[in-house]
């Protein structure tokens, strides 16, 4: 029922995780940043990828599920400041652009996959905390569960000694969508900020498919763990659930682009400068997250 396989096809090592009983697939691709870039249920395809930009590494790939860490979102002047020292991030912070480590495999309750990323001297250059992450992917009939561990090494060699680190985190969902006017929302959030603006809006549910960009996080609050897309022009329904550590949901479109993203961030913007709701690993400790996806085809 369910199997790993290498597609010899791909420029990039690309692992391919099969539910043969549901024609369910997941392609990840360790060296571009960890990141799934196709997700397929019953044969359809539900992620948008820009197969250009995805093979041109000196681009960051729009498309599919980036990682975001240490960082949501953009830094003011894409800087922050830590004892004194400024250092310099881009936006969305680095796990997108690494290369992962793939770490164990398994086809024994659904087909999954363990990645790891570690700091290195390239990242303390920018981020000076000794990490570990481990994100696990599986596939099992319409669903995709995404089950991430961040780990404070801080006291190994190269790192500041016993240092708290703070972070934030996040996923960056591109979801194909060939008509966007067709689209229905339910986030458990009653306004949402423009994020370029800072002004508040009411939510009604569905957002204007004419405007050149939408670029909005739901955070005043959110009252649920769980959002919902509906594609009526396709009868799929995206079922979207997460962890309480995830504080915000961020929309984002483009009008002439076939996708919209619905993102859960444990942090808005410019958070290791603020401090707004920044998540702080006490040297040796780690914490759990977990994201869970669901397709739905209607009647």
């Amino acid at each position: 029922m369910f199997a790993i396989a290498l597609d010899p096809d791909q420029s990039y090592k690309t692992y391919v995780l099969q539910d043969q009983s549901t024609r369910s697939s997941l392609n990840v691709v360790p060296e571009r940043g960890g990141m799934v870039t196709q997700w397929q249920v019953q044969g359809e395809e539900l992620l948008y990828l820009d197969a250009e930009r995805f093979a041109n590494p000196n681009l960051t790939v729009r498309g599919g599920i980036p990682i975001l860490f240490p960082i949501c979102g953009n830094l003011a002047g894409d800087t922050y400041e830590f004892q004194g020292q400024a250092y310099r991030l881009p936006q969305h912070g680095f796990a997108r652009n690494l290369p992962w480590t793939v770490t164990q495999q398994s086809t024994i309750q659904g087909a999954s996959i363990t990645l790891v990323l570690v700091s290195n001297a390239q990242t303390r250059a920018v981020y000076p905390f000794d990490f570990k992450l481990e994100f696990t992917y599986t596939l099992k009939n319409n669903q995709l569960e995404i089950f991430q561990r961040f780990t404070n090494r801080c006291g190994a060699s190269g790192c500041l000694p016993a240092q708290t680190m703070p972070f934030s985190a996040g996923l960056h969902p591109y979801f194909r969508a060939p008509d966007k006017t067709t689209l229905q929302f339910d986030i458990p959030a009653m306004r949402y900020q423009d994020q370029a603006t800072q002004k508040l809006y009411d939510f009604t549910g569905e957002f204007d498919p004419n405007l050149e960009e939408i670029d909005v996080i739901f955070n005043y609050p959110l009252t649920g763990l769980a959002a919902i897309a509906t594609d009526t022009s396709r009868n799929l329904r995206i079922s979207l659930s997460y962890s309480s550590s995830y504080l915000n949901l961020v929309f984002w479109t483009v009008r002439e682009q076939k996708y919209y993203c619905l993102e859960p961030w444990t942090a808005p913007r410019n958070a290791l400068n603020t401090g707004k709701l920044l998540t702080h690993l006490k040297p040796g400790a780690s914490c759990e997250m977990l994201v869970h996806l669901r397709a739905d085809f209607l009647e």
